[in-house]
């Protein structure tokens, strides 16, 4: 489903070059729960960023569902991804002056769906993650976790084929840590292909899979279960 070839990436600043991934060979399969770990600075951000077609490689080559995408425009990324890439980042990237129920359907309006479909998506999401109670109030009175899962629901709402998850327990305690993580091995279970990104290796273990970067190189990929 989602694989890169070679892929080297870094990052000039002045007279000095940082390289952040050199040569990364990464396969996900359809329906797997992958895991990428490594210490702050090893290159998950970067790699999280080209895999979900944010960015461009300076080599190599990035496939999703079959077509080479790293070598696209910014427009083509974009018009790929939507709808078919979910994301969900530490900071829960909500529009915190609107409803939950409002933020839950911005994708859904980027993706051209009708206002009849687009109820029954938020009414699916809302209860399947027990958000009834609070479909009216602004996201931001609510506190991190349900946050969280406000982002959640908006990400799977529009049923994208893989869900990138950047250290989404980062700002979390560890009891809210845990439900999160339940919830994204739910997603999985029902289908959807997942990568975490983190730097905690217990939490990496969580995943079927665990590939682990050091200083933009993988280091190590090992089977969990």
């Amino acid at each position: 489903m989602l694989h890169t070839r070679d892929l080297s990436k870094g990052f000039r600043h002045g007279d000095s070059f940082t390289p952040a991934l050199i040569n990364v060979n990464v396969d996900i399969g359809k329906g797997e729960f992958v895991s990428v770990v490594g210490p702050s600075g090893c290159g998950k951000s970067t790699l999280m960023e080209i895999m979900g077609l944010l960015e461009a490689p300076d080599k190599g080559e990035v496939y999703f569902l079959g077509q080479e995408v790293g070598s696209l425009s910014d427009k083509e990324r974009l018009m790929i991804r939507r709808g078919k890439i979910g994301y969900l980042f530490s900071d829960f990237e909500l529009i915190e002056d609107l409803s939950v129920a409002n933020n839950i359907e911005i994708p859904l309006i980027y993706n051209g769906l009708s206002r009849k479909e687009r109820k029954l998506r938020i009414e699916e999401v809302i209860a399947r993650y027990r958000l009834n109670h609070l479909r009216r109030e602004r996201v931001s009175e609510l506190p991190g976790l349900q946050q969280q899962i406000v982002s959640l629901a908006r990400s799977v709402s529009y049923r994208p084929s893989v869900l990138l998850a950047d250290e989404p327990t980062s700002r979390l305690n560890s009891i809210g840590s845990s439900e999160i993580f339940d919830m994204l091995s739910q997603v999985n279970e029902d289908g959807m292909t997942v990568v975490l990104f983190t730097n905690s290796t217990q939490d990496a273990q969580r995943a079927q899979r665990m590939v682990q970067l050091f200083d933009g190189h993988v280091v190590n990929v090992t089977s969990q279960h």
